[in-house]
């Protein structure tokens, strides 16, 4: 089996490379954690493909978060992208963003798919652990803890203890 690699970039996505997912880590103002989607103990980031009917990254991003854990995102942010190389595939860009969740709506299933999935919110320090996506995630979470207390004045190093909510 063919090993996928990845490498991560704090810089645009170069025009000839197609972006094929957005995910963010999307931050709750309140209590200084991240979100983290769980569903059948696998965890992930809120995010997927961009449809037709978005405008741009942010958009992709807005509304996949909507649609996977309920939740409305703004103040939008975009940190880089990891450039993967998989077998048989053309590489392809995964952007990662952050942003502010102004509101946790009722959970409900995702239209694609229908899973209903858990919102795990801990430290953005712990992120990578949580995610298992090594040094990248690593790289990312240091991206977003930049913003996230330069941009946001938000006490990252300092969350509140982690938990659901659900």
């Amino acid at each position: 089996m063919a090993e996928t690699i990845y490498f991560w970039y704090e810089a645009p996505v170069p025009a000839d490379l197609h972006v094929a997912q957005v995910y963010g880590y999307l931050l709750c103002p309140q209590t200084a954690r991240v979100l983290i989607q769980e569903y059948a103990g696998e965890f992930n980031l809120p995010g997927g493909g961009p449809e037709p009917g978005d405008t741009d990254m942010a958009a992709t991003l807005v509304r996949e978060a909507m649609e996977e854990s309920q939740v409305v995102v703004v103040d939008p942010v975009y940190l880089g992208y990891q450039e993967v190389h998989e077998s048989g595939r053309a590489p392809y860009a995964q952007v990662r963003m952050t942003g502010l969740i102004a509101e946790f709506t009722e959970r409900r299933p995702d239209p694609d798919g229908g899973r209903v999935r858990l919102r795990l919110m801990t430290a953005l320090a712990d992120a990578p652990d949580v995610l298992g996506w090594g040094e990248a995630a690593v790289a990312q979470a240091k991206a977003t803890a930049r913003v996230a207390k330069h941009v946001w004045r938000l006490p990252v190093d300092s969350p509140a203890p982690a938990g659901y909510v659900d």
